[in-house]
């Protein structure tokens, strides 16, 4: 979910359209894409992917040592390493982020 890839709904070719026991469709409702457009203006203010921004902050506690990611392609791949350019946020954008994952 934390990709743009459900931003305007659920492309064919993704787990959430598959028969996939981690992701269904209707698990992602309007509520929730909401929240991830917030989240992915932030990231595109921070120059950054979706994806990137999520690790990033996940990572961005001292006591993390690694991030599991979901990648299918090696493309993917090469997106989520990207988050480790920058892996800093401001305290406006950890703000911005709370707020979004707090909202109902």
């Amino acid at each position: 979910m934390l990709t743009n890839r459900y931003l305007y709904g659920v492309p064919e070719d993704s787990r959430a359209a598959s028969q996939s026991t981690f992701l269904k469709s209707e698990d992602i409702t309007e509520n929730l894409i909401l929240k991830v457009a917030m989240l992915n203006k932030i990231a595109e203010q921070r120059k950054q992917s979706m994806a990137q921004l999520a690790l990033a902050w996940v990572l961005r506690n001292k006591q993390m040592t690694s991030v599991l990611i979901g990648a299918s392609k090696v493309s993917q791949i090469d997106d989520c390493v990207g988050a480790l350019q920058r892996l800093d946020f401001t305290v406006e954008e950890l703000d911005a982020i709370d707020r979004i994952l707090e909202s109902h």
